[in-house]
C-alpha cells in the first residue's frame, strides 16, 4: 500500500513539435523529481493533458516511469473517465502496467448527483485493490465530493485519500473533524498549499514543481519539520509563479515555466495552443523574473537539504 504524504507531482506530458511523445524529457523531469525528494508522481491528471492521450501513451508514460522511479516512489495514475465502463477499463489496465495507485475524478462531460457520483467511486474502488485517492475538485469539474459522501465511502477499504482543491482551506479542518486520519488530504491548489499543511494536511499534489521541484519538496519539509519562517520565506517568493497553477491556461503556463527550467518543452497537443504575443511576454516575464530573484532563497534550501525528519 502507498504511504500517501509529502510532495506528489502532477506530472506534465512533454510533446515534440510533431505531436509525439518526447519520452527523453519526460525522463529528465522524472529524474529532477527524484533529485528533489518527491514521494511519488502522478501521471495522466489535468496538467497531464489526460484527456488527449490515447491508451497507448498512457501506457509507454507508465512504464517509462515505472523504470525510471518505479523501485523508489510511487506511480499513480489518474482516472477521468466519461463512463463507468471505460474507467473500469483503464482501472484494469492500471493494475496490468504495474502501477501502485490511482487517482479518481467524478465522471467527465455529465454533472452527476451525489448518489451517482458516489456509486460511480464505490463501483472503480470494488474492482481494483489498488489504493484510490478521490479528486475532489468542483471548481474545475462541477462536481464537489461532500463530506457526506466520503462518509458513505468509508466502507471502501482502498479508498484512502483525498486531493483537496475546493479552494476552501477550512475543509481540511472539516475532514479531520469529522473522520480524524481515515483519509489522507493533500491540497491540490499550489496557492494555498502552505496553508493546508499548516492545518495538518497529509501532502502536496503540486503543479509548479514540474519546473521547480527542489523549491515545491523544499516548503513541504520545511512547513512538517517546523521551520515555518525559512518556509514561509520561500513560499513568498514561489506566489507569482505558484499562481499560474489557478488559471485555465494552467497547462500552458507551467509548461513555459518548465521550458525555461529546461525540465520541459512548450508543445501542448490541440486544441490547446501554445502561448503567443502579449500573453506570452506576460506568463514568461512572471516565470523569468522568479528565476532571476532565485538565489535571495538558496541559503534556504540548504537549510532544507539537512531537514531530513520529512524527507
Amino acid at each position: 500500500m502507498i504511504e500517501w504524504k509529502g510532495v506528489l507531482p502532477a506530472l506534465t506530458t512533454p510533446f515534440t513539435a510533431n505531436d509525439e511523445l518526447d519520452l527523453p524529457m519526460f525522463e529528465k523531469n522524472l529524474s529532477a523529481q527524484l533529485q528533489a525528494g518527491v514521494h511519488g508522481v502522478i501521471i495522466g491528471g489535468s496538467l497531464g493533458e489526460a484527456s488527449t492521450l490515447t491508451t497507448n501513451e498512457k501506457e509507454a508514460l507508465v512504464k517509462c516511469a515505472l523504470e525510471n522511479v518505479g523501485k523508489k516512489v510511487p506511480v499513480v495514475l489518474n482516472i477521468a473517465e466519461s463512463s463507468t465502463s471505460d474507467a473500469l477499463q483503464q482501472v484494469k489496465l492500471a493494475k496490468h502496467w504495474n502501477v501502485q495507485g490511482l487517482m479518481l475524478l467524478p465522471p467527465m462531460r455529465y454533472k452527476s448527483d451525489d448518489r451517482e457520483t458516489v456509486t460511480y467511486f464505490k463501483m472503480i474502488a470494488n474492482a481494483t485493490d489498488l489504493p484510490i485517492m478521490i479528486y475532489n475538485n468542483p471548481v474545475d469539474y462541477k462536481i464537489e465530493v461532500t463530506l457526506d459522501m466520503f462518509e458513505e465511502m468509508i466502507e471502501c477499504e482502498n479508498i484512502t485519500a483525498v486531493k483537496e482543491s475546493t479552494r476552501d482551506v477550512s475543509n481540511v479542518t472539516r475532514m479531520r473533524n469529522r473522520f480524524g486520519n481515515r483519509y489522507k488530504i493533500f491540497c491540490g491548489v499550489d496557492t494555498i498549499a502552505m496553508e493546508e499543511l499548516l492545518l495538518g494536511a497529509d501532502g502536496w499534489v503540486a503543479g509548479l514543481v514540474n519546473a521547480f521541484p527542489k523549491e515545491t519538496v523544499a516548503i513541504y519539509n520545511l512547513t512538517k519539520s517546523g521551520k515555518i519562517e525559512e518556509a514561509t520565506k520561500i513560499y513568498r517568493w514561489f506566489m507569482p509563479l505558484l499562481e499560474l497553477d489557478i488559471h485555465p491556461k494552467l497547462v500552458q503556463y507551467i509548461k513555459l515555466a518548465a521550458a525555461q527550467t529546461e525540465l520541459g518543452t512548450e508543445d501542448v497537443r490541440a486544441p490547446r495552443l501554445k502561448l503567443s504575443g502579449s500573453e506570452r511576454e506576460r506568463i514568461l516575464k512572471i516565470i523569468n523574473d522568479g528565476i532571476a530573484s532565485h538565489p535571495a532563497i538558496a541559503d534556504l534550501l540548504d537549510i532544507q537539504e539537512k531537514t531530513a525528519l520529512y524527507a
